[in-house]
């Protein structure tokens, strides 16, 4: 089940699978067609198609509206 409701800039995100290196919580820096998301525990950037990150996300943690 992907998230239904829009993905902001600043929104901290949680993941189904964990990074690597052990954290499922992500920070939103970048939106557009690619969305760039970066680990909240080692620093990692990394960018996703929009579908993709909507599939993988769990649920948005906190929003900044």
């Amino acid at each position: 089940m992907a998230v239904q409701e829009p993905i902001a800039l600043g929104d901290i995100i949680q993941t189904k699978k964990p990074h690597p290196c052990g954290c499922d919580r992500w920070e939103v820096v970048r939106i557009g067609v690619d969305m760039k998301i970066k680990c909240l525990q080692c620093g990692r950037i990394i960018m996703l198609p929009r579908i993709e990150l909507k599939r993988k996300t769990k649920k948005i943690i906190s929003s900044k509206e």
